[in-house]
């Protein structure tokens, strides 16, 4: 597998560009949650925990990154900065964003509009992951838990995520959260938007010039 392009420069640097897809992250998950036209799969679970705590959304985000870290740790996935740091930034950036009166009140806007925050949201989010990936600090908890289980279970990646999406998909729902064709927008469209930032990045000026080697699988 070809390894996705790295951002060239510091420490500082790549932090930077970990911070800045993180943000790019929570503002993609605000613009699909006012959309109110369905969530991503683990928002689905964190909205419907949210509904039935005293929890925010951006907190449940937290909570149930943090739970997700601890299990793929134990399972043997390795953790970096980037995994803490997105466990923890990427609920309080959702908090903050939602309280700004103009971005809580999208959700009132016309359809057309939605539709449009709905495909924005999906083309932020694989933007964000460009620039958080690129930092190469260490995958989200998440991810960490699709390559642990793909690994372990030796079955693979995308079969693993999509199992461990489903369940966490059926859960949420379960407890209130919001499926409509936003989930399968996401579903369908977060892969070749990754793709495409992946694109963008590897020739822009930030990227690292070193070429590209395989990841072991």
């Amino acid at each position: 597998m070809q390894a996705p392009p790295l951002v060239r420069g510091s420490v500082a640097v790549r932090a930077l560009s970990l911070v800045v897809g993180i943000f790019l992250f929570a503002l993609g998950i605000v613009l699909l949650l006012e959309s109110e036209l369905g969530l991503s799969p683990w928002d689905v679970l964190n909205q419907g925990i949210s509904e039935h705590t005293s929890l925010s959304f951006g907190t449940a985000n937290i909570v149930v990154a943090l739970i997700v870290l601890v299990l793929a740790a134990a399972l043997g996935a390795r953790i970096g900065p980037g995994t803490i740091a997105n466990a923890v930034l990427i609920g309080l950036m959702v908090d903050g964003l939602l309280a700004i009166e103009a971005i809580d009140t999208l959700s009132e806007a016309s359809l057309a509009v939605r539709i449009g925050l709905m495909v924005a949201g999906v083309l932020i989010i694989g933007m964000g992951t460009g620039f958080y990936i690129g930092a190469g600090m260490g995958a989200g908890p998440r991810d960490s838990l699709m390559l642990v289980v793909g690994r372990r279970g030796g079955i693979r990646f995308g079969v693993a995520r999509a199992a461990i999406e489903v369940a966490v998909t059926v859960i949420g729902f379960a407890l209130g959260g919001t499926v409509g064709i936003g989930t399968l927008a996401f579903a369908f469209g977060i892969g070749p938007s990754v793709e495409l930032s992946f694109w963008l990045l590897e020739r822009s000026p930030i990227a690292d010039p070193a070429p590209n080697v395989s990841q072991p699988a």
